[in-house]
């Protein structure tokens, strides 16, 4: 594996070039939950570019200022009233800019290994801080690590400011303004006058809250690659289909998408069994779903549970556009909800693919305006913390999104070669979902597990038949 040796050479701050208009912002029931979460870790590997590493240095110092300047409440600080509420005070105090080096590392010796390299964890700042932390510390941080022949650009956000959403925007905004587009194209709505606001408290003990889970464990963390081709199989088997082809003149083969055409019923919980139903009109598991069932059926079929052992995979979802009316879309800040789906593991195993992805879709699909007031409901009436980890070694926790525009960030000469993350909120069963570079509804998938769990789903032929030789 590559060193993790990154000599940083600089950490200055970085302010915005303009003075807030905004004074204070108060975490939501949505941002609360995360303040024992992880600061959020995703960064772009690109090419070199054209110019010196000191004159990209100098640009992207000038370009995330802009930036900022349109993100005031990342260059601010929490703080706790005295009632023990907490706000964001947007008091334009900056945010870290670290210049790194690892000229010994190569874009080929990083992303040639089977397993992700621990070096990824150096190119970021803040490694596995508590987002609490951010009363005293800053609320973002970027760190430009240049390699032997790349440059990799790491941004690290505070996860009660911001979630997925809300993260791609400010990066997809930072690299925007210095590729020189001049005006931005989407600009953050901070306004606080949505359902997740709430006078509702959360009590912290002195010095604050500590992570949910135990952070020394031995992992492994890989990317697994999933093609078009591979999804769209997949997602036809779990909807009761067969994959069919089609001979193109240049004797090419081509996926042909014609689920919901050819789907001449749904499937329907009842009492925990999938049954077939022609009234409700049809159900169709997404491809995301179908991808997620089988991801399941396979880590749950390696750790080798026990057949009465409940099993459980979150998934977090974005509650913008399911509360009416709808929140907007650019809203700044956590607008998001865990939805746990359980099964026995034996019944997870027993069943076919497309039971497995008929309950993930259910409660997908399930999570509508009055799903997502009664959430909000049930924490306010019990404030507590999101219980981010594995606690009984049964389950799997579905983070980011294969919808975020990663690779949407040229900043000036290309898009990037790969998406990586840093070491925070990882754990046994922690994965990340991130589209496929080459777009058209590929998806890659960072897989972290149990060194015997990954090896388990390594040699297991239902899933690797869809894993794609890495691009």
């Amino acid at each position: 594996m590559p060193s993790s040796t990154t000599a940083i050479l600089s950490n200055s701050t970085v302010f915005p070039d303009r003075k807030s208009a905004i004074k204070k912002l108060k975490l939501s029931v949505s941002d609360l939950p995360m303040l024992s979460c992880h600061y959020i870790q995703k960064g772009v590997l690109l090419t070199s570019p054209p110019c010196s590493f000191s004159d990209l240095i100098f640009s992207l110092k000038r370009s995330l200022s802009a930036a900022l300047s349109h993100f005031p409440a990342l260059a601010g600080r929490l703080t706790t009233d005295p009632d023990g509420a907490i706000y964001l005070v947007c008091n334009d105090a900056g945010v870290d800019f670290i210049e790194a080096k690892a000229k010994h590392l190569s874009l080929d010796s990083v992303l040639s290994p089977l397993d992700v390299p621990i070096c990824f964890r150096a190119f970021f700042a803040f490694d596995r801080t508590l987002s609490y932390l951010g009363h005293n510390k800053p609320l973002a941080a970027v760190q430009v690590t240049e390699l032997a022949d790349g440059v990799f650009i790491g941004c690290t956000m505070n996860h009660a400011v911001a979630d997925g959403t809300s993260f791609w925007h400010f990066f997809n905004t930072f690299a925007e303004i210095n590729l020189g587009k001049g005006k931005i194209s989407k600009s953050p709505d901070f306004s606080r006058d949505t359902a997740f606001n709430s006078p509702a408290v959360l009590k912290f003990p002195p010095g604050g809250p500590t992570a949910t889970f135990a952070g020394n464990s031995r992992l492994r963390e890989r990317i697994f690659h999933f093609s078009r081709e591979a999804i769209l199989r997949l997602k036809f088997r779990a909807n009761g289909g067969n994959f069919q082809r089609k001979q193109t003149d240049n004797g090419n083969c081509d996926a042909v998408e014609n689920f919901g055409k050819q789907l001449n019923d749904c499937w329907k919980i009842v009492n925990g069994k999938q049954n077939r139903d022609v009234s409700d009109g049809k159900l169709e598991i997404s491809s995301f779903q179908s991808l997620s069932a089988q991801l399941w059926r396979s880590v749950t079929r390696a750790r080798k549970l026990n057949a009465t052992k409940t099993t459980t995979f979150r998934m977090a979802v974005n509650c913008r556009h399911r509360l009416q009316p709808p929140m907007p879309s650019l809203y700044f800040g956590n607008a998001i909800q865990s939805i746990p789906t359980v099964a026995l593991a034996g019944e997870l195993l027993s069943e076919d693919l497309g039971w497995c992805g008929a309950l993930l879709h259910q409660n997908v699909a399930s999570h509508d305006d009055a799903t997502v007031r009664r959430g909000i409901a049930d924490w306010e009436k019990e404030p507590r913390l999101f219980p981010l980890g594995n606690s009984d070694g049964a389950s799997m926790t579905m983070g980011s999104s294969p919808r975020f525009p990663m690779y949407n960030n040229d900043f000036g000469w290309g898009r990037p070669v790969a998406i990586r993350s840093g070491g925070a909120n990882k754990f046994d069963g922690k994965i990340s979902a991130f589209p496929g570079r080459e777009g058209n509804g590929s998806v890659d998938l960072e897989v972290v597990l149990a060194p015997e769990t990954m090896a388990g789903l390594e040699t297991d032929p239902e899933f690797m038949q869809y894993v794609s030789v890495t691009v």
